[in-house]
């Protein structure tokens, strides 16, 4: 449904594809609602709240670079490289888009769209869209879009904000970090959190919780789960993608595991999704993967859903591991690497991936030893799983990728890219 109102073009939820897939030009997934001026695209959620901005104009940085609000509130954008006078993110990040962030995070490049001026009127503009919008006059306009209208005005700044803050109580709290196989749905995934806490406390890592690991219990998670449903109302039709959190959802074991996953897959009707292929997306740690047996993975095989377990590894030296305060020896990690590689030969409906640690400053066995251990893998190994090479958020040089990157990434058997930490 379309219809002109002044200057304004809006278009009622159009179909964008209903498959995430892969492109360098800008596409939208599931159904959304569009407001055109002459200078900028504006897209909208199910529930009226703003998503996507789009500058039309000479003066935009690039015609596919846009920005993205999240469901934490947060604004990126997404860049293909111009704002940043950088080509080849394809091969860095997997994806055609690099998100520019603006919160601390591990980003080689400091860029803040509000700096530059093209962008950050983007802002202003909205701003007079709303007002626009609040004061317009409705007489014979056909009520889809009327009711689209009245949906979009009661989200003003305060409101988007504290739905934000309502979504963190309902999970008990920010979701500090998202998996990096997230990207493969664009960050959309809803957050069910079946445990609390980290097994390790990392001295290097910035995004963990300090507390001892627990797992939920039952209640909580099925009473997230009905507040969930609630808190995205219509917009969970756009949803195909769950991920269980927080820091170490894998050693909650099989029972909570599998419960969650089931449950959430029926309260949120993802079989009806107008997104489709269901994805399941958890962390886990190198002693929750070693002490998971066989029966965990046949249920999750048997899921709904295409599984993806990131698994922290950081390095597979000794002197690096102390270092970091990471209390393990290099065999553990030599055998959590093996299992990941096992996993996603024997079972096709889950996949294992690593993150390493990435950086200048680390010492010069982390990179040599890492580059055997990847260069290693069997053939029958490539076709699933990556590799994610993590920043340090410390002492890096921004404004470059660190040499060893390309090391790594050329030796690899693996795919491997930057992991870039992004939460919700």
């Amino acid at each position: 449904m379309s219809c002109r109102l002044n200057d304004l073009a809006i278009t009622v939820e159009k179909q964008g594809s209903l498959h995430f897939t892969k492109a360098s030009f800008p596409m939208r997934f599931g159904y959304y609602s569009e407001i055109r001026t002459s200078e900028y695209e504006f897209h909208f959620n199910l529930n009226g709240d703003i998503k996507f901005i789009r500058g039309l104009n000479i003066n935009w940085p690039h015609p596919s670079e846009s920005l993205k609000r999240t469901d934490g509130n947060d604004w990126g954008y997404y860049t293909v490289g111009a704002v940043i006078n950088r080509k080849g993110i394809i091969d860095w990040f997997g994806e055609y888009y690099l998100p520019c962030l603006t919160y601390p995070s591990n980003a080689l490049w400091d860029y803040n769209p509000y700096t530059d001026a093209h962008i950050s009127h983007v802002f202003s503009a909205w701003s007079q869209l709303y007002a626009k919008l609040y004061d317009i006059q409705c007489n014979g306009v056909p009520s889809g879009i009327k009711d689209f209208l009245s949906l979009v005005v009661h989200k003003d700044e305060n409101t988007l904000f504290a739905q934000s803050e309502e979504l963190h109580a309902i999970i008990g709290g920010r979701v500090s970090v998202l998996p990096p196989d997230t990207r493969h749905v664009d960050y959309e995934v809803i957050p069910l959190n079946i445990a609390d806490g980290c097994l390790y406390h990392c001295k290097f890592c910035c995004v963990k919780s300090r507390q001892s690991y627990q797992p939920r219990s039952r209640d909580n998670i099925l009473l997230q789960i009905e507040r969930l449903k609630t808190f995205y109302g219509r917009n969970l039709a756009n949803y195909n993608a769950l991920f269980l959190g927080n820091h170490d959802a894998l050693g909650a074991g099989d029972e909570l595991i599998c419960m969650a996953a089931s449950e959430a897959y029926r309260v949120f009707a993802f079989e009806d999704s107008n997104m489709k292929k269901p994805m399941l997306f958890l962390f886990g740690s190198v002693g929750s993967l070693l002490k998971s047996g066989n029966g965990l993975f046949e249920k999750l095989n048997s899921l709904p859903f295409y599984t993806m377990i990131n698994i922290g590894l950081e390095s597979v030296d000794e002197k690096t591991l102390a270092s970091i305060n990471k209390p393990l020896k290099i065999s553990m990690i030599q055998e959590a690497f093996k299992k990941m590689l096992e996993i996603n030969r024997n079972y096709a409906n889950i996949e294992v991936t690593a993150n390493f640690l990435l950086g200048e400053q680390l010492l010069p066995d982390h990179t040599l030893s890492l580059i055997e251990l990847l260069r290693d893998v069997p053939d029958s190994s490539d076709k699933k799983g990556a590799i994610y090479l993590s920043p340090l958020m410390d002492n890096q040089k921004r404004g470059e990728l660190p040499e060893s990157f390309f090391e790594i990434k050329k030796m690899s058997r693996l795919p491997a890219y930057i992991y870039l930490i992004q939460r919700l």
